[in-house]
């Protein structure tokens, strides 16, 4: 499999490389260290596998995007504090996987040829914790969506302002006046039942697929 390693830290990814080569199922065609090269690296490489550090923190927004964009392509978390809500997020961030702080090269090279097949294995109350919180999302998702009834604007500007942009610089990525976006995030906060745009915020952060649904297609 072609595995690409996306790491911050540059000691982690050369020694992953290193490990890696003596490993006949697992070619590493790149070791990156942020999203952006990333995307530039998936657009002409061939890859299965993109194994993410989390352990430096990353924007799960941002993997969302690339797990929206590459479908075919498996995002593995690695280094993930096992606990259920880490795990959840991760899941809804578009990862098919994870590695857990404390595996070693072996089990990590077991995971990701499981993963790829569509394989994972975690402690009982992980698997117990998922099936609960796909419960809790497909009720909670069907409920918050059949309310929104979201424009394809207010979709985006939600998305915004799930990555933290003020109403100046939405309006700038969008083109449009502080007025028209202000006018936009009054209605979203409307729709969503929040007072406050930090809590739309957290909320896309938890639920970052709510920052790119877009229910009517009307601007």
């Amino acid at each position: 499999m072609n595995v690409i390693v996306l790491t911050p830290v540059r000691l982690l990814g050369d020694g992953l490389n290193a490990c890696f080569s003596s490993r006949s199922a697992v070619c590493v065609v790149a070791v990156l260290s942020d999203l952006a090269s990333l995307r530039e690296t998936l657009g002409r490489l061939p890859t299965d596998v993109v194994l993410v550090d989390v352990t430096q923190g990353i924007d799960l927004f941002d993997v969302r995007a690339i797990a929206t964009e590459w479908p075919d392509v498996t995002l593995v978390a690695l280094g993930l504090n096992e606990q259920r809500q880490d795990v959840v997020r991760c899941g809804r961030a578009g990862f098919a996987g994870y590695v857990a702080r404390d595996a070693s090269i072996d089990v990590l090279c077991r995971s990701l040829c499981e993963i790829v097949d569509g394989r994972l294995s975690c402690p009982p109350q992980i698997s117990g914790g998922l099936l609960r919180a796909l419960f809790r999302k497909d009720t909670q998702t069907a409920e918050v969506e059949s309310d929104l009834a979201l424009t394809r604007r207010e979709s985006e500007v939600l998305g915004l302002l799930g990555r933290g942009l003020s109403n100046k610089e939405i309006g700038d990525e969008l083109c449009v006046s502080v007025a028209t976006v202000k006018h936009h995030v009054h209605h979203v906060l409307e729709k969503l039942k929040l007072p406050r745009r930090a809590q739309a915020m957290r909320l896309v952060r938890d639920s970052p697929w709510l920052g790119r649904t877009a229910v009517s297609g009307r601007k």
